[in-house]
């Protein structure tokens, strides 16, 4: 979709879901906070029924950066895609951006990811972690199964992504709430492609760093993630 007309983007909506993240929740805030943007900051955490501690430094870092970080709590675990919803209710920015709470992905690409919609090109900018940035070597089957993932998500829509499975998503407010998302877990990545591509949005695609996580480091995703993404992937291009 073309927008008949541009206005330039002056806040950004950072939604931050957490789920036992206590080593890395004061830092990732942090990070978010200190990098250098041209755009005015919200970030909006929502913890998704943590039992590690980080529901509880959570009121102290929303009391130190009040005015800037917003706390939303969960009642129970709903997953991430949940949490994304909750945190989407509530946004106020021009943009919104997705910020996983464990720093796998660098806040410092911030500017890369807003230079096409800044620019007025794009509507949607994905990150690709394969391709210009650095990034961890780790798991061979994660991968494989990431660029089947992705082909089979460009066969379904027609697109030609290089990582669709990419957790740096950044879009603006208009597109991201008129889609309707009802994927609780990690389905969101091919739910919000395959309803981005419906929108016949302008998407571009740029390089980013990906610092990933071992599961004995946190890493939470596992190969039903991928089942589960195959699945999705075929529900939304059939069914919407």
């Amino acid at each position: 979709m073309t927008p008949t007309t541009y206005t330039s983007p002056k806040k950004i909506s950072i939604i931050i879901p957490v789920f036992n993240e206590r080593n890395t929740i004061e830092n990732v805030v942090a990070t978010v906070s200190a990098v250098s943007i041209p755009l005015e900051k919200e970030i909006i955490i929502v913890d998704d029924y943590s039992s590690d501690g980080t529901r509880e430094l959570l009121p102290g870092i929303e009391t130190t950066n009040a005015g800037r970080v917003r706390v939303l709590l969960h009642d129970k675990n709903r997953g991430k895609g949940y949490a994304i919803r909750t945190g989407l209710a509530k946004v106020t920015g021009d943009l919104v951006l997705v910020q996983d709470a464990d720093l796998e992905y660098d806040p410092q690409d911030y500017p890369i990811l807003l230079a096409p919609i800044l620019a007025g090109r794009a509507d949607v900018v994905f990150g690709n972690r394969f391709h210009g940035g650095q990034h961890r070597v780790l798991y061979f089957w994660h991968f494989q199964i990431n660029k089947f993932l992705t082909f089979l998500s460009n066969l379904l829509t027609n697109l030609n992504l290089s990582d669709m499975e990419v957790g740096y998503k950044l879009f603006r407010r208009e597109i991201i709430q008129k889609i309707k998302l009802t994927s609780d877990r990690f389905g969101f990545e091919p739910e919000v492609t395959i309803k981005a591509a419906r929108e016949k949005c302008r998407i571009y695609e740029v390089p980013i760093s990906y610092h990933g996580r071992t599961y004995e480091e946190g890493k939470k995703i596992t190969w039903k993630d991928g089942v589960a993404a195959l699945y999705f992937l075929f529900k939304y291009s059939i069914f919407g």
